[in-house]
């Protein structure tokens, strides 16, 4: 058996038999990592270019192609619309889905995303600020977002340190359920000193997560910041793998885990502030999906990092359809991930071959 010159993981290795090579099941592992992630991508290339007819014109649940030859509205509707609906649903889902691997792998929590550890709730306060006392310009909501977003997250990490009982896992969770109820409570203090015929229904719907009120400016404006930060977190995938290693690992690796996280978190938080600030509070997908993707790639993040992205992508174009579809009046988004979101989870962690530990 000769070992591969160079290769960072032990398992793979080249057997020579009868002159011949045979790959180590390692090789054969990462071929079917390979072949998944290639389904993945052209399910979510389908499902994306199904979503653009998907919806009522003018009644039935699907937009003819010949139709948009014909009718200027209905091409006006597809391009200034569906457009800019459906990339934006495909971005909040990339965005949640690796920020929720990047929570979880960094945290080394199974059971946290940017809605558990005060980032959404946070978002959403520094949103609701903006609206009420900023006068609801798109860059200002964006940018209070961020930061309270930030805000949520550092004092979830720093109460989860001080919290004197249970491990790291109970202990973060704790936390982040504090500093998200805090938020929490500023948001309805927002919501009572808003006005009630203009202020106060636009954050209750911001609150209940949508995409109905998206346009191309709307999109514009949050494009460079999550496709920034998602670009990030996949050219950084394969740290991830070292930075669940202990610090002197990380070090004698030539790596400085305290700057790799902090870069990490960083893009994934900014990603994540940016879209909320135009789709509002959508909980669930940053939490289920990394576990999905894990099932289907193993632990390591080069393949299950991506796949918890396209994975986040196709839930929510799901979700966005049976909005768009089920009924007559638009379902807010949301209500769909939450409900879907919080079934499969329990079936998850009820699962036998999932076992968690605080």
């Amino acid at each position: 058996m000769f070992r591969m010159p160079g290769c960072p993981y032990e398992g793979v290795s080249v057997l020579l038999e009868k002159g011949r090579a045979v790959s180590s099941p390692q090789t054969e592992l990462r071929s079917r990592q390979i072949r998944r992630l290639f389904f993945l991508t052209v399910v979510f290339l389908c499902a994306t270019v199904l979503s653009l007819f998907l919806g009522r014109y003018p009644k039935s649940g699907f937009l003819p192609v010949t139709l948009l030859a014909e009718d200027a509205l209905a091409r006006s509707l597809f391009l200034n619309l569906r457009v800019p609906r459906v990339l934006t649903a495909v971005l909040l889902g990339t965005c949640l889905g690796g920020s929720g691997m990047v929570f979880q792998m960094l945290f080394a929590n199974p059971l946290v995303e940017p809605g558990f550890l005060g980032v959404s709730q946070g978002a959403a306060f520094g949103a609701g600020l903006a609206i009420i006392f900023f006068g609801g310009d798109a860059w200002l909501i964006q940018g209070c977002a961020a930061v309270f977003a930030f805000s949520g997250l550092i004092l979830s990490y720093l109460l989860a340190h001080r919290i004197r009982f249970g491990g790291w896992i109970l202990r973060l969770v704790l936390s982040g359920i504090a500093v998200s109820a805090l938020f929490s409570a500023g948001v309805g203090i927002l919501k009572y000193v808003a006005d009630p015929l203009g202020q106060l229904p636009e954050i209750t719907f911001w609150l209940l997560g949508g995409l109905w009120g998206v346009s191309w400016s709307r999109l514009l404006s949050v494009l460079p910041a999550s496709v920034a930060g998602i670009a990030f977190i996949i050219g950084r995938r394969w740290r991830l793998n070292l930075l669940t290693l202990g610090d002197e690992t990380v070090h004698s690796l030539g790596a400085a885990p305290g700057r790799e996280r902090i870069l990490l978190l960083a893009a994934a938080v900014a990603s994540t502030a940016a879209l909320i600030s135009v789709c509002g509070v959508v909980g669930w997908i940053g939490l289920i999906v990394p576990h999905l993707s894990r099932r289907l790639f193993g632990v390591d993040t080069r393949f299950s990092l991506p796949g918890s992205m396209l994975i986040g992508a196709l839930f929510t174009l799901f979700c966005d359809d049976i909005a768009r579809v089920l009924m007559a009046a638009e379902i807010p988004l949301g209500i769909l991930t939450s409900l879907i979101g919080a079934a499969f989870f329990l079936f998850l962690m009820t699962s036998k071959r999932r076992k968690v530990e605080a």
